[in-house]
C-alpha cells in the first residue's frame, strides 16, 4: 500500500475534478464540501506518506509496469514527501478560504471553478513527484492552464492580467520544452535518474549548455524570477481575492522545486559547483531578485501588489540559499521555501479578508481599520515577524541557515544581499503598521461584518504555522539534511 501512496495523493484531486461536472449538474452545493473533503483526505495520505518515507526510505514509483527509463517514473524521496505534505496542507487551507461565505456567490460558474482548483492541485502534485523532464513539462502546463483561467475569473483588469500571464507562461513553457528537446537529442533519454548517469560525460556539449539555458529561462518565468517576473504583480493584484493565496503559496514554489530537481538531481551537484557556472548565475539572480523585489514592495500603495513584490524577493532568497553549494545553504533554502509558502498564503488571506470585510485595498485605507478586532492586526504582526526574520518564527531560522551557508561558502555578497533585503522588508511592513496603529481614524468603518469561521481558521493556521515552523526548525532542518540533500553535495 505504501508504494501506491503517490498515485493516491495525485488521484484524489484529479478524480474529483473529472467527476465534478457530473456531480455539479446534479447539485452545485456538493462542490464545496467535496473539495474540502478531498483536500483533507489528501493531507492525511500525504502525512502517512511522509511517515513512510522517514521509516523506510524513498521509492521510485513506476506506472503500468514499465520500468524506467522507458516507462513513466515518479520519485517519492525525502524532498518530495515533505514538499507534498506542505502542498497538501496549504491546499486544504486555501480551499477552506476559497469556500468561505466571505466571497460573492459564483453562480453557474461554481462547478467550473472547483474543477479548475482541483486540477491545479493535481498538476502541482505531479510537478513534485515527476521523475522525467517531459512529465514535469506536462504537469507544469496543467497547473498553468488552470492558473490562467482562475486569474481571469474576476473579469475586467483580471482578464488582461490573465492574458499576460498566459502569453508569458506559454513562452516560458515553450523555452523549457525546447531545452528538453536539446537534452533528448544529446542523451536519448528524458528520465532524470538516467540523465544523471549520462550528463557527466557531456558537460562540455553545446547542446546540453543550450538546453540548460532554455530550461532555466523557461522555469525562471514560471517561478517569476526577476527580471522574468512581468506577469506576477498584475496577476496577484487583480486575480479574485479567493484565488490569490493559492497562486502565491503554491504555484511559483512548485516551479522553483522543479528547477532544483533539474539542477541537482539531473545535472548533478559536482557539475553545477565545479564544471558548469550555473550556481553562480542562480545566486547572482537570486540576490538581485531579493533586493529588487523588496525595494519595489516598499514603493507600493496597493496591499496585494506590495505582498506580490515581497514574494518575488523571497523567491530570490530561496535561490540564494540553494546556490551556496553546501548542505547548510541548501537545507536553509528548502526550509525557507516551506516557510514562504505559509507566509505568502497568510498575507493574501489577510488582504482578502480586509478587502471584503472593510473595503480596504491600499495602505492609505488602513487608517480606517479602527473597528476591526485586534487579533486581525495580530495575525499581520506574526506574519510580518516571519517575513522580516524575527525569532522565533520560521522566517528567522530560514534566513539564519541561508546566512550560515553563505558564511561557509565565503560568499559575503550574499550575506549583504540577505541583510539589505531584510531591512527593506522591515521598511515596507513599518509602512503598514504606521497606518494601522498610528493613523487610525474613528468612525470611518460604517459597517463591521463578522469574520467567518473559515477565514478565522485560515488566518490562525497560517500565523500559527509560521511560529511552529520556527519552533520545530531543528527537527525540520534535520529531516531535510538526512533525506533531501542531493547526491554529491
Amino acid at each position: 500500500m505504501m508504494r501506491h501512496l503517490p498515485a493516491i495523493i495525485f488521484l484524489l484531486p484529479l478524480a474529483l475534478a473529472i467527476c465534478m461536472p457530473l456531480l455539479g449538474m446534479r447539485k452545485q452545493a456538493w462542490c464545496r464540501p467535496l473539495a474540502i473533503i478531498a483536500m483533507a483526505v489528501m493531507a492525511l495520505v500525504a502525512f502517512v506518506n511522509l511517515v513512510g518515507v522517514v521509516q523506510t526510505g524513498g521509492i521510485h514509483y513506476e506506472f503500468g509496469g514499465w520500468a524506467a527509463p522507458v516507462g513513466i517514473e515518479w520519485v517519492n524521496d525525502g524532498l518530495a514527501s515533505v514538499m507534498i505534505m506542505a502542498l497538501s496542507v496549504m491546499a486544504l487551507v486555501c480551499v477552506i478560504f476559497i469556500s468561505s461565505v466571505l466571497f460573492p456567490n459564483l453562480g453557474t460558474r461554481v462547478v467550473h471553478f472547483y474543477t479548475l482548483v482541483l486540477l491545479l492541485v493535481a498538476g502541482l502534485v505531479g510537478i513534485v513527484f515527476a521523475g522525467d523532464l517531459f512529465n514535469l513539462f506536462v504537469f507544469l502546463e496543467v497547473s498553468a492552464l488552470c492558473g490562467y483561467a482562475l486569474v481571469g475569473l474576476a473579469g475586467g483588469k483580471a482578464l488582461v492580467a490573465g492574458f499576460r500571464y498566459l502569453i508569458l507562461g506559454t513562452f516560458g513553457a515553450s523555452l523549457y520544452l525546447l531545452g528538453v528537446g536539446y537534452f533528448y537529442a544529446e542523451t536519448g533519454t528524458l528520465n532524470m535518474a538516467d540523465l544523471a548517469l549520462r550528463i557527466p560525460d557531456l558537460v562540455s556539449s553545446k547542446a546540453v549548455a543550450v538546453g540548460i539555458l532554455f530550461m532555466f529561462i523557461g522555469l525562471g518565468i514560471k517561478m517569476a524570477l526577476v527580471p522574468l517576473h512581468g506577469w506576477l504583480p498584475d496577476a496577484y493584484t487583480y486575480a479574485p481575492d479567493r484565488v490569490t493565496p493559492m497562486l502565491a503559496s503554491l504555484v511559483t514554489k512548485a516551479a522553483l522545486l522543479g528547477w532544483v530537481r533539474i539542477l541537482f538531481w539531473v545535472l548533478g551537484a559536482k557539475a553545477v559547483i565545479f564544471q558548469i557556472p550555473v550556481l553562480f548565475l542562480v545566486g547572482f539572480l537570486g540576490a538581485v531578485a531579493a533586493l529588487i523585489g523588496a525595494f519595489l514592495a516598499l514603493s507600493q500603495e496597493d496591499i496585494k501588489r506590495m505582498f506580490a513584490y515581497g514574494g518575488l524577493s523571497h523567491i530570490g532568497l530561496i535561490l540564494v540559499g540553494i546556490s551556496m553549494g553546501n548542505h547548510t545553504g541548501f537545507s536553509g533554502g528548502l526550509f525557507y521555501l516551506l516557510t514562504d509558502a505559509v507566509m505568502q498564503g497568510g498575507l493574501f488571506f489577510w488582504a482578502g479578508a480586509l478587502i471584503h470585510l472593510y473595503g480596504i485595498r491600499t495602505i492609505h485605507d488602513l487608517s480606517r481599520l479602527r473597528e476591526a478586532p485586534g487579533w486581525l492586526s495580530g495575525v499581520l504582526v506574526v506574519l510580518a515577524m516571519s517575513m522580516i526574520g524575527i525569532p522565533p518564527t520560521g522566517g528567522f531560522f530560514g534566513k539564519w541557515y541561508i546566512v550560515l551557508g553563505a558564511i561557509e561558502a565565503r560568499n559575503y555578497l550574499a550575506i549583504v544581499a540577505v541583510l539589505i533585503a531584510t531591512l527593506l522588508t522591515l521598511a515596507y511592513f513599518v509602512k503598514l503598521f504606521e497606518r494601522i496603529f498610528r493613523d487610525r481614524v474613528a468612525g470611518q468603518v460604517e459597517t463591521v461584518r463578522d469574520i467567518p469561521l473559515a477565514v478565522r481558521i485560515c488566518l490562525g493556521t497560517a500565523s500559527a504555522s509560521a511560529v511552529i515552523l520556527g519552533l520545530l526548525s531543528d527537527q525540520v532542518i534535520g529531516f531535510l539534511l538526512r533525506t533531501a540533500i542531493p547526491p554529491g553535495l
